[in-house]
């Protein structure tokens, strides 16, 4: 009975150091040797964009609202707005993600959807019948690093004016920053906010 009983323990010991060393070491290992494969390793590190001094600015996956040093004179693109975010526009609170779960019928969300309509049409310098919706309403994530080229296009008057470059350049760099929808045809053209800002930056440099 006894030596039956060491013979099991001992069975399920070595097929427990046999698991853990494949599934716990070997797998991981070889998991991540798969990711640096080029091709694949700039995704399986975070998709991290470079900045236009080189070095690391963020990743195309999530969108971080830059924050101007002088709101007055604000040089960005802005995103999404965020509900994370303690001001109706932002930045979003990166260190979580996640909606409102507010409905269209709740009087809150109502209420912050037209501060926000107001605060940027005042920024912008339009009307707030002209302010596009995504402009206004924040991502399922609260992260989203896109927005509408509608959106991007209704930023450029102001970028130029704070960067003192010529309208028609901006248009145009937003212009050929539009992706279209995957595939070509799912979905709606987007602008990443982070490449359009690094692109900008490369065009005028110091800001």
């Amino acid at each position: 009975m006894v030596t039956t009983l060491l013979r099991q323990a001992g069975a399920s010991i070595r097929v427990l150091i046999l698991f853990t060393v494949l599934c716990g070491i070997v797998y991981p290992l070889v998991t991540l040797g798969v990711a640096q494969i080029p091709g694949l390793s700039g995704q399986a590190n975070g998709s991290i964009v470079a900045g236009a001094d080189g070095t690391p600015a963020g990743s195309a996956l999530i969108g971080i609202d830059p924050v101007p040093k002088d709101p007055n004179a604000d040089p960005y693109f802005h995103t999404r707005p965020a509900a994370s975010a303690k001001d109706i526009l932002g930045p979003a609170d990166t260190s979580t993600s996640g909606g409102s779960n507010k409905g269209t019928f709740d009087a809150k969300l109502t209420d912050t959807i037209n501060q926000r309509k107001a605060a940027i049409a005042a920024r912008e310098g339009v009307a707030p019948a002209a302010v596009p919706p995504d402009a206004v309403t924040a991502s399922g994530s609260g992260l989203d690093p896109q927005i509408s080229p509608d959106y991007a296009r209704e930023q450029v008057a102001r970028v130029a004016t704070a960067r003192g470059l010529k309208e028609s350049d901006v248009a145009a760099l937003v212009e050929s920053m539009v992706q279209p929808g995957s595939l070509g045809y799912l979905g709606d053209p987007t602008v990443n906010v982070l490449d359009l800002n690094i692109a900008l930056t490369k065009l005028h440099p110091g800001d």
